[in-house]
């Protein structure tokens, strides 16, 4: 049985600042930059991305880039999306399309985000970002800034924050 410590190790992933483990796998330095509000980024990166029974959720945060989510390994992940005009859609990133899991899940820029594995061990998946990931493009959910913007999400919002102490 390949587990969630057979992933860390074989793939070399670390903790990430959301919750879960990562590792970049490709950024796309035989290309030029391209220009963004906020300086030069990558035309795409990608990165594989685990969420454990011990670390199951990615906390709320909020790129600018597009990104594409691919299911590869394990149980499926739930995402929740709040857009910008106050709509909430969650989508499940799994293996069984007849359960209604997607095999890849689009999510645009300036979406907020949270996921977590509903059970089991471990859920595998990479995500292809463009323009390339940037931590300045990244803002990760405070309870009160979310609560302000989002309040008829206040479960949701309260379930997937970060806590304050880490």
């Amino acid at each position: 049985m390949i587990t969630a410590e057979h992933w860390i190790e074989a793939l070399g992933l670390e903790e990430h600042v959301e919750g879960g483990y990562f590792r970049r796998t490709f950024q796309a330095d035989h290309r030029p930059r391209i220009s963004t509000p906020v300086g030069d980024r990558y035309t795409l990166t990608s990165i594989h991305y685990l969420l454990t029974r011990g670390s199951p959720v990615g906390h709320w945060h909020l790129n600018q880039s597009d990104i594409l989510h691919f299911h590869h390994h394990g149980e499926a992940i739930t995402y929740h999306l709040l857009y910008p005009d106050g709509r909430h859609h969650t989508a499940v990133l799994g293996q069984d399309p007849h359960r209604g899991q997607l095999l890849t899940l689009a999510v645009p820029g300036g979406v907020w985000k949270a996921s977590h594995l509903t059970q089991g061990d471990h859920g595998l998946i990479s995500e292809a970002v463009a323009p390339g990931f940037d931590y300045a493009d990244m803002t990760l959910g405070q309870e009160a800034d979310l609560l302000e913007s989002f309040p008829e999400q206040a479960e949701l919002i309260r379930r997937y924050c970060r806590p304050a102490a880490l």
